[in-house]
């Protein structure tokens, strides 16, 4: 290998300072070297990098619940995360603006106040019934960045995001204050009904849920469900008039008008209003606790009379296909008693009616409504008030015998 003069000069050189004890001169960094000709001082200088770091901003705000007439105040907790780097922790503490991090603050300040207050409603927990409402938050603005400032100023990883707490309406305190408690609920079933039914329980069950009713006030059904129409969501389904068959919106609504029903009948409130079915219906079982409901000539209609502000709220479980409705207001000391249905009268159920659905493939059955018999039936409640006074009244229901609906394909031989 053929050696180039000048390298032996610097192993020379190296040796020799070896000897001595003495190591060599560091070598120059790599930005300062030549490169491919190019004079060390034309190359730029490295740029110094400075990480950012996380600051946490922590907002923790007490949220009300009322668990058996008793306020508790459980926290909520928030957190938002701002990057800040080494440069602008320096600035912050030389008192500079905040204009930096003002993208970033605002942004998280829309975040906190996107949320709004939301009145009192109810939930079974754990075998009770508990209360919540919801505060909205509007952001201190000046508090929050002034303890920004100090934190940043003493080294601190965070501060705390200060908010001013908006009360709904209907709020926790304001619910113990009324004396709201659970008053009673009423149940029915709605497995196996078909899509649309389900559908129109569904939408119609929802418009329900939340309705207030002041003292001294009367429930309007219609009225609270309002139009049912397609704008609504409420879809069409099978309607039986004059004995044919046509699609109109909103069947199975009277599911839900029924569920109603059942749950101001138990809370013992007066019933103003109220429409048996021509037959019975076998999604409702025990025959004379349905409503019929059919705007705007047949309405379910009951007043309360409790003395304070009535809650409706409205649940359902569509897998289990069960619908459920329970009223929250001021327990009077009222005990109501609801007897078994007195039936009497029967009369078998006549031959089906089928009736044809062009839909429907040659040979294919659908079964809209199932055989009933005829009845007249009689329910009795008794309300006795806290004051010992006996309040009774009949509900009573008069049902045409039904031999139940079958769609068929056109040209079916079981059509009349």
């Amino acid at each position: 290998m053929k050696i180039k003069p000048g390298w032996l000069v610097l192993s020379a050189l190296t040796l020799g300072l070896l000897s001595l004890g003495l190591r060599p001169a560091a070598s120059p960094p790599a930005q300062a070297v030549a490169v491919a000709g190019i004079p060390s001082a034309a190359l730029p200088a490295p740029v110094a990098q400075t990480p950012a770091s996380t600051f946490t901003l922590t907002l923790n705000a007490a949220e009300p619940v009322l668990v058996g007439g008793r306020i508790e105040r459980p926290a909520v907790m928030r957190r938002f995360e701002l990057n800040l780097t080494p440069e602008e922790r320096a600035a912050l503490r030389k008192g500079d603006p905040l204009t930096p991090l003002r993208a970033e603050l605002n942004r998280i300040y829309r975040e906190v106040e996107a949320r709004t207050p939301q009145d009192l409603s109810f939930a079974e927990e754990g075998g009770r019934w508990v209360g919540r409402a919801r505060t909205g938050w509007t952001v201190d603005r000046a508090a929050t960045e002034t303890a920004l400032r100090r934190a940043v100023e003493a080294g601190a990883g965070g501060s705390t995001l200060n908010v001013i707490l908006r009360a709904p309406e209907r709020s926790v305190r304001w619910a113990q204050a009324q004396g709201l408690t659970h008053l009673a609920g009423g149940e029915s079933s709605f497995a196996g009904s078909p899509e649309f039914r389900v559908q129109n329980i569904r939408v119609g069950a929802s418009r329900v849920d939340g309705t207030w009713v002041a003292a001294g006030r009367s429930f309007s059904f219609n009225r609270a469900v309002g139009r049912i129409n397609a704008a609504n969501g409420f879809v069409p389904g099978y309607v039986i008039t004059g004995g044919s068959l046509s699609k109109e919106d909103g069947g199975g609504i009277c599911q839900v008008s029924t569920t109603v029903f059942r749950a101001a009948y138990a809370a013992g409130l007066p019933i103003t209003e109220r429409h048996a079915h021509s037959y019975q219906v076998a999604y409702y079982g025990d025959p004379g606790m349905d409503a019929a409901v059919y705007a705007p000539s047949k309405d379910l209609r009951w007043r309360n009379d409790t003395g304070g502000p009535l809650l409706v709220q409205a649940s359902w479980d569509v897998e289990a296909g069960r619908l459920r409705v329970d009223l929250f207001g001021r327990d009077d000391g009222r005990q109501v008693q609801v007897a078994a249905p007195k039936v009497g009268n029967s009369r078998l159920p006549p031959d089906p009616t089928f009736l044809a659905d062009p839909a429907l493939a040659a040979g294919e059955t659908r079964r809209l409504d199932m055989p009933a018999p005829g009845a007249r039936v009689a329910v009795v409640r008794q309300v006795q008030l806290k004051s010992g006074a006996v309040r009774e009244d009949v509900t009573r229901s008069s049902y045409r015998p039904w031999g139940g609906v079958f769609v068929v394909a056109p040209g079916d031989k079981r059509l009349q």
